[in-house]
């Protein structure tokens, strides 16, 4: 799974007026929607859930699915695609979907909260 990265702000440095700049900079990027909270999510093949793991995920965490294939697309599309909220815990969630052999129902999932 690959996860966007951009610089965040050191929580303390010596020079003052340079931490300013870098958490303005870091609050500037949130701003305009630079976040680090977006990974990639392929749908596990010839089985009906994927665990979704990442140190981000707690148990109220909404994680949100952008379909980039035609198949993912169409599997979100059915309706069939959800995360139980018993199987949300601190670090993963399990992805509840079809069962089928399609290798390329990818998705962009946004971690909130």
């Amino acid at each position: 799974m690959a996860v966007s990265s951009f610089p965040t702000a050191p929580l303390d440095l010596q020079d003052d007026e340079m931490h300013r700049r870098q958490i303005a900079s870091s609050l500037n990027q949130v701003l305009v929607g630079k976040q680090n909270n977006v990974l990639d999510v392929t749908l596990a093949a010839s089985s009906a859930t994927t665990t979704l793991s990442d140190q981000r995920i707690g148990v109220n965490t909404a994680i949100l699915l952008s379909p980039t294939s035609a198949n993912a697309s169409a599997e979100l599309a059915a309706g069939g695609i959800y995360f139980a909220q018993a199987s949300r815990v601190n670090g993963s969630a399990v992805i509840t979907h079809a069962n089928n052999s399609q290798t390329d129902r990818t998705f962009k999932a946004v971690l909130v909260g």
